[in-house]
Parts: C-alpha cells; structure tokens; sequence
C-alpha cells in the first residue's frame, strides 16, 4: 500500500487479499496478544495454529505437519515474537486514500484469522477500490472454498488493467522542511557577506545529506529546505543527519515532517500534507526533529525511537494532532 501510493507510476495496479490497515483486524485485544505470544514462546513449530489460518483442514494431519514445517522455517520463537511486536504498530489508515491506482480487494467473509470488517475499511477507504467479498472461513487463499473464484478475480483485475492510460499527478510523500534557529537574529549581528557565506555552507551541508538518504529536493526556502522522501524512515534518518552536519558551522536548525498526499506541478508540491508539515517544523526546537502521529506509524520496526509531545492545534489545520520528537 505505501509504495502504490509513494509510486503510482511503477504500479499496474494492488490486489490486497485477506488485508487490513490496522493491526486491531488480526489481535484484537492485548489478552489476544498475551496468548499469541505464549503460543509461539512454548509452542510455535508444533502447528498448532494451523486450524486459525485453515479451519477446513483442522482435521488434516499432513497440513498441519507442513504448517509446523513452514512455522519453524519461517523464523525462530524470539523472531517471531519481535515480528509481531513490529506489526502491532503499524497502522496504515492515514494514507489509505492517497491510493490512486486500481486496486482489488478480496476478503472471505467468514475469514478466522482477519476480520471482514479490516477489509470492509479498506475498500471505504481506498478510493475507487473494487471490494469482492466471498463466502469462505479460510484465511490461507489456496485452501477452502472458493479458491477457483478468487484466482479468476485477481486474474481477471490484473490483466484487464491498461498502465499506459494512467497518469498520476497526486502521490504519497513525506514532506520534510528545514529551518534555521534564529536566522534573521544571525544575519543582524553576522552582516550580509558573512551570512551569505554561512548559508552556502548550510546549503551544502543539507544537500549532501538529502543525497545521501535519497531525498528529492523541491526548492530552497532563504534558510531552509522543502524536501520530499518516498520513505518516512528514510526522511527522519535525513532530517535527523541535517541537525548533526550544520552544528559545527555554529548554528542549529529545526526539521519537521509528515507524510500525506501531495500534488505533483512544475517541480513543486501542494496539499495539505506540505501545509501540515511547515507547522510542525515551527512547534520544533533547536536541533529537533518533529514528526506527525502519521509518520511515526509508518515506521514501526526501523529502530527509531520517539517522545510524545503530547496533541497541539496546528494554524489552518483542522483538528489537534499529536506529534512527536524523533531521538537517537
């Protein structure tokens, strides 16, 4: 889903089966988790969830052979356990309708191991999505019922799509903007040729690290950056690396981010992800990094740790936000 939304233009189309956006559609609840967790401390490789996945093989004893088999070679105990502890974090609900390419939904109604209802959102969310709901309690697409018809609809979806007739002039991002601390302060007491020279250094300084983390810099803004990334991870790692390579020039900046659909014109961009983004860079401080609630989901298992700010009004936004301060 995040690279159909960041690269509309590599993407024929997105066939999503047995799929949700928040984590909540598989284990509802923590005691849910409690009990997976246990499951795979004292008895992952035994296959012994099999009937989870595939109710109508419960009573097949090669399967479940061959889901322990698939269990044990998937991933060891604490592998697993670190796996889900990183997917109980995702939520990708926030970037659902910056989705712009045709897109298949399949779900079994009756699926044991994925909630309906995580489908049911996807296709209300998803712009234009097709939503195909079939009978069937198997989660695992080649067992149970069915699974003629779910072959021929993605089949069918797939080949049926013409690429060259799509153009998209809207996609996923995550918009990154720089400041400097006290630049007009600067300028005052530095004079304009030692300011002028201070700010090519900076310059510099920001497009090697943008470079180096894969960023595409849409313009220079006097005393900072407007930059986008198709990464979340990868922008807070730049954003992060821009607060380290200015300070030995003497100055600090502040960085913001937050990632939404923004709309693609003669090298520019606009929405109000990049609205979004310039009032989270202002909440910042010297040397911060600040991010939405949204990129911090989108992260989970990078290794990036984060501090609540707690919820602020953004100027010209709807709604409080939660934000959050990148460390380490």
């Amino acid at each position: 889903m995040m690279f159909a939304a960041s690269h509309p233009e590599r993407c024929r189309s997105l066939v999503l089966y047995g799929a949700f956006a928040k984590f909540s559609s598989w284990i509802a609840t923590d005691e849910d988790f409690q009990h997976l967790e246990e499951y795979i401390d004292n008895e992952w490789g035994s296959g012994q969830s099999m009937p989870a996945f595939a109710p109508s093989r419960e009573n097949d004893a090669a399967f479940q052979q061959w889901w322990a088999r698939f269990e044990r070679l998937a991933a060891s105990p604490s592998a697993a356990i670190n796996l889900m502890r990183m997917n109980r974090e995702i939520d990708t609900s926030d970037i659902l309708s910056s989705i712009h390419v045709p897109t298949l939904i399949i779900h079994r109604k009756d699926d044991t191991a994925i909630d309906v209802e995580g489908g049911r959102f996807l296709a209300e969310h998803i712009p234009g999505a097709r939503y195909e709901e079939i009978p069937g309690s198997d989660h695992i697409p080649m067992t149970g019922e069915n699974t003629d018809l779910i072959l021929e609809l993605w089949e069918e979806f797939i080949t049926g799509t013409k690429a060259a007739a799509l153009k998209f002039d809207r996609v996923l991002s995550t918009v990154l903007f720089t400041d400097i601390v006290s630049s007009t302060e600067n300028a005052e007491a530095m004079g304009d040729q030692r300011w002028r020279e201070l700010l090519n250094a900076h310059d510099d300084a920001v497009r090697r690290e943008l470079q180096r983390f894969r960023g595409n810099e849409v313009k220079a803004l006097g005393d900072g950056f407007l930059a986008t990334f198709d990464g979340p991870a990868r922008a807070i790692r730049c954003a992060r690396a821009i607060c380290k390579a200015v300070k030995p020039l003497g100055i600090e900046v502040r960085t913001g981010l937050h990632t939404g659909e923004v709309e693609m014109s003669d090298n520019d961009v606009r929405g109000i992800a990049v609205h979004i983004a310039s009032r989270v860079v202002g909440l910042a401080g010297p040397g911060q990094t600040l991010v939405s609630r949204t990129v911090k989901d989108l992260v989970a298992g990078s290794g990036i740790s984060f501090e609540d700010t707690g919820s602020h009004e953004l100027k010209g936004v709807p709604e409080s936000w939660q934000l959050l301060r990148a460390v380490g």
